[in-house]
């Protein structure tokens, strides 16, 4: 995720950072410009067309588009935010078991298991979302090893099994009572809804056929769009219509980058750097 100064005008005005539109977009928006330079000299030049205006047709059907853009930011927001508020959450209720493991007065061995373990929940949650879990990157012990985790699907609801394995080993030894698993349990379970949610978010794109809606109409918008205009501004058009395309393309394509929040895109979450949060306090509790 970029960091930023939103209140600096001029340098966010100015600054070309390689997740801007334009970079994206500049081969596209320069074929919009010749595409309607040459629709300009055909009907200037050429036909000597004479046909009335039609620009009123496209400011329509403009405002109609707007508002379907409008709608398609929101609900990528949406998630994005929403995955937002997921990470916070795993963020609070990790500070707040590790806290609550603290006070049963645990053996230093019994809490060192649990740090390994939720630091490894937290980081097979971040890269399970990206979809590059790597299981040479987990913290390994005695009890379990990297084979404990080979030949599992889902490695996070793995981990949180060994958690609970854990918990019960302690019951089971009445180190902890039945009454102080229900004081640590909300946390647990948070867990698997947190991740949960994130893999909704992740696996449930925008409804296809309004994606393939939207993008005909901004095709067909920007390719009629010069047949009018050109009647009207000559070869002015060009850097119009350029103009036009770089802004509705550009508001589909942020949409698209932040309605999967869990990448590693500028404009994605900063999970990164929430895990290493994690990390920390989950050291500086526990240990």
């Amino acid at each position: 995720m970029v960091i930023y100064n939103p209140k600096d005008w001029w340098k966010l005005i100015f600054n070309f950072h390689k997740s801007d539109t334009f970079r994206m977009m500049w081969p596209g928006i320069l074929g919009v410009a010749i595409y309607t330079g040459i629709i300009a000299f055909l009907e200037n030049e050429v036909f000597h067309a004479s046909f009335k205006n039609t620009t009123a047709i496209h400011s329509l059907v403009g405002f109609v588009l707007s508002l379907l853009l409008v709608f398609r930011t929101n609900t990528a927001y949406e998630r994005w935010w929403e995955g937002r508020k997921l990470w916070g959450s795993f963020v609070n209720n990790s500070r707040n078991l590790a806290l609550k493991l603290n006070s049963l007065n645990l053996d230093p061995e019994m809490r060192k298991t649990f740090k390994i373990l939720l630091t490894n929940y937290i980081y097979a949650a971040k890269e399970s979302l990206r979809g590059k879990l790597h299981l040479k990157n987990l913290v390994f012990t005695e009890n379990y090893p990297i084979t404990y985790y080979e030949s599992h699907h889902h490695v996070p609801s793995r981990i949180m099994q060994a958690i609970y394995t854990e918990i019960n080993h302690l019951l089971k030894n009445q180190i902890i009572s039945s009454e102080q698993i229900l004081f640590i349990n909300n946390e647990l379970q948070s867990f698997s809804d947190n991740i949960g949610a994130c893999e909704r978010i992740k696996n449930t794109p925008i409804p296809y056929s309004y994606s393939l809606f939207l993008k005909k109409i901004i095709f067909l918008y920007i390719f009629t769009m010069p047949i009018g205009f050109v009647r009207e501004f000559g070869y002015w058009a060009m850097p119009i219509v350029a103009l036009i395309f770089y802004i509705f393309a550009s508001i589909e394509l942020l949409a698209e980058e932040i309605e999967d929040p869990f990448g590693t895109e500028p404009n994605d979450l900063p999970t990164d750097q929430i895990y290493a949060i994690i990390k920390r306090d989950l050291h500086d509790i526990l240990d």
